[in-house]
């Protein structure tokens, strides 16, 4: 493809120093945007036919030329040279090589300030329901695995100390809650994305008769932006976007934090698959879930990203400014970043077993039914506090008797309160108390075969 010279440059003497030229350039990072600069260039061509400030011919010239270029791009022949900076530049270089004068037409009523935002919106449209669909895989997994445990009962934890006993299946479940509020942060920032600048110019709009809506509604835009000044600088949606990313490194983080605890010889909860453990250089025996450790490493780097974001963003003056380039680095890699986490966590969730044997070995250690029994003197019309008062000095009597609460007789029950009856038995138990649970969304056995009938069906439907 022949060299030509940039239209700016002519306002500039001499060639660009190559340094700068390497310091500048785009197209290593934005290049994967080529489908959706291609895709509103042919939208905007169709639009500046419409308003007839290109003919019919040239708009077929412009829309042939740029698949012809998409499929070469598609098929590794294209050759993306840097110094056309960006994937604009490369490309309407490239077809106006290939049609000629037309090509120049299609920059008619557009500067790359809106052009390139509008390829971000566009991308990340799609990358969203890219993840979305990844985080309701993710989801279907944890329910199967969620039914294959809605009887077995594990200590459930605060402070990363035993507190009640709750259903494995419940545990389970509560992951699929929290990727479902990512689900919906991704759907509310969906919404915010599609929204077409495309036409904003510069900074100032045009003086030329476009139809904004037009290429709108072209390329599925629910509407336009309503002020160019604002318009080509706007990149908070980048920020939600990856403020949404990190929220869901954030939530695969505290799965692989749980499990990389959970599958420890000190625990012996759950055994990850082989296939997603290594072992070590120096010690035989030894079996590491590096997965889940790099799936929490990983959300670091999502981290960095919205910080980098917001802070490319807090010192921007209005309109467009060269730092907003910088956005694709950080977008493209929170994205990245948690789209092979999500593969990865689905792989590890659909190939996990937990130990319920070695869970329910251990299960009565750390007095996981005394708030049950506390809740047991509460209907029996104790104030709840005096009745906490109680069960803590139960705890201390079993403690120096190296006993369980169930162990108790009824008569050392009724030495600390004597309307204990022989009923408090139903209550004792890791087992019967998860059993007791009454409460919509509670962690017991019986509500976790609901909520686990719940999200089949709200899965299912997707």
């Amino acid at each position: 493809m022949a060299k030509s010279k940039k239209s700016w440059e002519e306002r500039l003497s001499g060639e660009p120093d190559p340094l700068m030229v390497d310091f500048v350039e785009s197209l290593s990072i934005d290049k994967r945007l080529y489908k959706y600069d291609i895709v509103g260039s042919i939208a905007h061509a169709q639009m500046l036919a419409e308003q007839k400030l290109i003919t019919k011919d040239e708009f077929k010239a412009i829309r042939n030329g740029l698949l012809e270029i998409s499929e070469r791009i598609a098929e590794g022949k294209f050759k993306f040279d840097k110094t056309y900076e960006d994937i604009h530049m490369a490309i309407e270089a490239a077809l106006v090589a290939r049609i000629g004068e037309a090509g120049k037409k299609l920059h008619t009523g557009r500067s790359r300030n809106d052009q390139v935002t509008t390829d971000i919106r566009l991308w990340m449209r799609d990358e969203i329901e890219i993840l979305q669909t990844k985080i309701g895989g993710l989801q279907k997994a944890f329910v199967k695995l969620a039914g294959k445990y809605a009887e077995d009962v594990m200590p459930g934890y605060t402070h990363l100390q035993r507190a009640q006993p709750i259903a494995i299946a419940s545990y389970l479940l509560s992951f699929v809650e929290q990727f479902e509020r990512d689900l919906i942060r991704l759907k509310n920032c969906r919404e915010l994305v599609n929204v077409s600048p495309l036409g904003s110019g510069a900074v100032a709009g045009l003086t030329l008769p476009i139809d904004r809506k037009s290429t709108a509604k072209q390329l599925g835009f629910s509407d336009i932006s309503y002020n160019s000044v604002d318009a080509v600088g706007d990149r908070d949606f980048c920020a939600e976007f990856i403020f949404d990313c990190a929220l869901i490194a954030t939530h695969l983080s505290r799965l692989a934090e749980d499990w990389i605890i959970y599958s420890s010889s000190e625990f012996g909860f759950v055994r990850i698959d082989d296939s997603f453990c290594t072992s070590s250089s120096m010690m035989p025996q030894k079996r590491n879930p590096d997965v889940l450790e790099l799936i929490r490493g990983k959300a670091a780097g999502v981290y960095g990203s919205l910080m980098a974001m917001l802070t490319i963003l807090k010192a921007q003056p209005s309109g467009y400014n060269r730092d907003l380039q910088e956005d694709k680095v950080h977008i493209f890699s929170a994205s990245d970043t948690v789209s092979a986490s999500l593969d990865m966590a689905k792989a590890i969730v659909s190939h996990t077993k937990f130990n319920t044997k070695k869970i329910s070995a251990g299960l009565e250690d750390g007095f996981l039914d005394a708030t049950a029994l506390a809740e047991y003197l509460a209907k029996k019309g104790v104030a709840f506090r005096e009745a906490h008062g109680i069960v803590g000095s139960l705890v201390v009597c079993c403690e120096g008797q190296n006993k369980k609460l169930a162990e108790l007789g009824l008569d050392e029950f009724k030495r600390y309160w004597p309307a204990i009856e022989k009923d408090v038995y139903q209550f004792l138990g890791a087992a019967n108390a998860a059993n007791k649970y009454v409460t919509e969304g509670a962690a017991g056995p019986k509500q976790a075969k609901k909520q686990i009938a719940y999200w089949e069906k709200q899965l299912a439907q997707r």
